[in-house]
């Protein structure tokens, strides 16, 4: 049967969704299931992609399409490339606060994870008048694999994305041939190893690079691994009572970019759409002595840097800085304050309350912004 080896994987991938340890109650589960929906469509699409004499940009991950604690302000796209062949990237600037690329390594089953080759963003490419930008990438990048492009947005209401192309200079104005049905079965058969690596993967990592951290707490601002050298990044894990709050006072920088979000324990984001999960420094509130004070919490605590936890008791913390030009250090970073809810109008330095309607106005325009730019 055409399908068997993909339908085999889905029923594994089932069982490592059941068994995860972080699993404790019906909602652990409901969301892992959905997650699971989104993984299976994921890998559908990466193993028909897979295309690398005809390639072209698709979207790595969406609302529905989530892995490895997406970051809610970016979009990510990837194309399939040779080593030893001439591809010619064109596009357009958007008007994003951050455009960057990342060629990963990979003699390349679409399976394996891949280490970083090369990184930089588009202030390394020269942009015409008009925003138009044009490359040439190889032949010679020795075990690339693929072109991972991230577009960053910081204010999610003005910020319009710009527009990329992808193609391998010897196929211009030529086709690919026809599928045939040995083709189709080992793309199946692909999509089943994507899905079930994907799974174990970002499990795994998470375990070993959040889940070992005191609970409560970030780290200092470091690199971030895997090769984006103009980004740094402080992560953690939370767990909290309802009626208790984490307080992350963090300096509003000079980077170009910065942003905090929380994740589940599926190591996705949380529904950064219709509840405010996620804030940049342009959506945060500034108090008047330069900090960003978020309060990470169940309960509404009033205020407008409210990270909802959308009832997740446990979860991930990630920050991150975009586009620098210097390296942070620990006076860059979070300070953490756990703290009763109830306690945070004597705590905040600048308590500024903001009622039911404002707030309601605030995921209004998350809503209209990010149903905006999905269109991009």
């Amino acid at each position: 049967m055409l399908t068997r080896l993909f339908a085999d994987a889905i029923q594994e991938a089932e069982r490592v969704i059941t068994t995860a340890p972080h699993v404790r109650n019906e909602q652990d589960l409901i969301e892992g299931y959905d997650y699971l929906a989104g993984s299976i469509r994921a890998s559908v699409q990466m193993a028909w992609a897979y295309e690398r004499d005809f390639p072209y940009f698709v979207r790595s991950t969406g609302p529905y399409t989530k892995m490895g604690l997406d970051n809610p302000d970016t979009l990510y796209f990837h194309a399939w490339l040779r080593d030893d062949a001439e591809y010619v990237i064109t596009g357009e600037r958007g008007s994003t606060v951050d455009l960057s690329f990342q060629i990963l390594d990979g003699d390349y089953s679409p399976i394996q994870v891949p280490g970083s080759l090369a990184a930089f963003d588009d202030r390394e490419i020269e942009i015409a008048a008009d925003g138009s930008y044009r490359m040439i990438l190889g032949p010679g990048l020795k075990g690339a694999g693929m072109l991972v492009v991230r577009e960053v947005f910081s204010d999610w209401a003005t910020e319009r994305p710009g527009m990329i192309r992808i193609q391998r200079a010897d196929r211009i104005g030529a086709a690919p041939p026809p599928p045939t049905l040995d083709a189709l079965t080992k793309r199946y058969g692909v999509a089943g190893k994507i899905l079930i690596s994907r799974l174990r993967t970002f499990l795994a990592f998470a375990e070993r690079f959040y889940l070992n951290l005191p609970v409560n707490t970030l780290t200092t601002p470091r690199s971030t691994p895997g090769g984006l050298t103009t980004q740094f990044s402080s992560a953690g894990h939370y767990d909290l009572d309802d009626d208790q709050a984490m307080i992350v006072t963090v300096p509003a920088g000079d980077a170009p970019y910065q942003g905090v979000q929380l994740g589940s324990m599926w190591y996705v984001s949380l529904d950064y759409v219709n509840h405010q999960t996620s804030l940049t420094r342009d959506q945060a509130r500034i108090d008047p002595d330069g900090m960003i004070r978020y309060v990470i919490s169940e309960r509404n605590p009033g205020v407008a840097n409210w990270l909802e936890r959308t009832g997740h008791r446990r979860g991930y913390v990630q920050l991150r800085w975009q586009r620098l030009a210097r390296e942070l250090t620990a006076e860059d970073g979070p300070k953490v304050d756990v703290v009763a809810v109830d306690e945070l109008p004597k705590l905040l330095p600048h308590w500024t309350p903001i009622g039911p309607q404002a707030w309601r106005e605030r995921i209004a325009a998350r809503q209209a912004a990010a149903a905006t730019r999905m269109l991009g």
